[in-house]
């Protein structure tokens, strides 16, 4: 804030900085009437001054005409002497000649000095108009100045009350709100903002409340993300909003905040960080424009709500400069890309065409070995058939070696059936 004492009637002021800028400004304006108004001023005596060389110059051309002239008037008399003597030598006729050539020079002589009083009465009265000319027009600036500097007057103080007003506003406005209610009061007002630019000048940006909590449980209050026409990211900014009550007694400082928001920057990978603060009001370096704080930190600025919009525009324009670069190095991590895919698919191929091939040999040598022991086993039941055939072969030898008189020899009673049989 800055004080400013009226000069009439000696009432000390307190305006803002865009005011008092103001302010300045129209003093400057009237400093700059001023000067108009004396160099018009010695610009009439310039003209004057020149006006009045160049009348100078003309007579004294016209001084030197004449004494041409009344030098020659001289020598026509001198001649007429002369010639007066030679009358007596000559005719009559001759000395009128010469009195007619003299005649004739004294009437030039006349003609020319007339001319010469016209032309000075002629620039002596052109200068006179100029003069009025001049004063009229410095009289009119005069009368000018005065009114612009009563109505400049009438405006400061109307502007000075509704100023005053404002503040007054502003500051119940602020005392009325809790501090929760302060703070989303500046986050409405960046998005108010950024909405009524957004169709035209950001029409494929991302401006969103940042909701996301890190891993830290921290996060910031907007994310801004423009893209081109392939949807290539090209800008992206973390912001963050601090406005405090104007009681607070333990006032913050916009470096308080600098360390969270640079880490918010980097876990949500934003190239820029910007703090829009209304903090440290007092604070003439805050409140000049952008603040780069990039010694600090890295790619950081901080700025008042009303630079808000500017340093997006300014930020994003820096950026469409490097756009050409940045498509053209996405282009060639496609590419990379493509070609990782394609060995990574090679080197999948090759694992699974790896463990396809030791499966299939291991079930192939299983089969090997299977076949191997059903030839065993079969050898092995080639040889118990054949023992077979031999065992059934030694018994159809001894069933045709039977008959019923040797099973019948040790045995009566199968005899007597068999006798029996026989008689029936």
């Amino acid at each position: 804030m800055n004080e400013i004492k009226c000069p009439n009637c000696g009432e000390v002021f307190t305006v803002n900085e865009s005011q008092y800028a103001e302010l300045l400004s129209q003093v400057r304006t009237t400093e700059f009437d001023k000067e108009l108004h004396n160099r018009m001023k010695q610009e009439l005596a310039l003209a004057e001054q020149k006006a009045m060389n160049e009348q100078q110059s003309i007579l004294a051309q016209k001084d030197q005409e004449i004494a041409q002239l009344q030098s020659q008037i001289q020598n026509f008399d001198t001649e007429k002497e002369l010639a007066k003597k030679e009358v007596e030598q000559t005719s009559h006729q001759a000395l009128l000649a010469k009195d007619k050539e003299v005649q004739a020079l004294e009437n030039q002589l006349a003609t020319l000095r007339l001319e010469h009083e016209n032309q000075l009465q002629k620039a002596l009265s052109s200068i006179e108009s100029e003069r009025k000319e001049l004063q009229h027009q410095l009289l009119l600036q005069e009368k000018e100045n005065e009114l612009n500097l009563a109505s400049v007057e009438r405006e400061y103080k109307t502007e000075l009350r509704l100023a005053n007003e404002q503040v007054e506003l502003y500051k119940n406005f602020k005392a009325q709100q809790s501090t929760k209610e302060i703070g989303e009061s500046l986050e409405r007002y960046a998005e108010s903002e950024f909405n009524k630019v957004r169709s035209f000048a950001f029409p494929n940006a991302y401006f969103e409340k940042d909701n996301k909590v890190s891993a830290r449980g921290s996060k910031g209050d907007f994310i801004f993300r423009d893209f081109d026409e392939n949807g290539l990211e090209f800008i992206s900014i973390m912001f963050e909003m601090k406005n405090e009550a104007d009681g607070t007694k333990s006032k913050h400082k916009n470096a308080d905040f600098y360390k969270e928001l640079d880490k918010d920057r980097r876990e949500k990978n934003c190239e820029y960080a910007v703090l829009v603060s209304m903090l440290e009001a007092d604070d003439d370096s805050f409140n000049t424009g952008i603040v780069d704080v990039s010694h600090v930190y890295e790619k950081m600025y901080v700025v008042r709500p009303q630079y808000f919009i500017q340093l997006i525009g300014l930020l994003r324009n820096a950026a469409l400069n490097s756009l050409k670069y940045k498509q053209e190095l996405a282009l060639i991590r496609e590419q990379n890309i493509d070609i990782t895919h394609f060995e990574e698919d090679l080197d999948a191929f090759k694992v699974a065409f790896a463990k396809n091939y030791n499966l299939a040999s291991d079930h192939f040598s299983k089969a090997i070995d299977q076949i191997d022991n059903t030839i065993k086993s079969m050898e092995k039941v080639r040889d118990l058939l054949m023992k077979s055939k031999k065992q059934l072969h030694f018994a159809n030898n001894k069933l045709d070696d039977v008959s019923v008189k040797k099973l019948t020899r040790k045995n009566p009673t199968m005899k007597a059936k068999f006798e029996a049989l026989k008689g029936e």
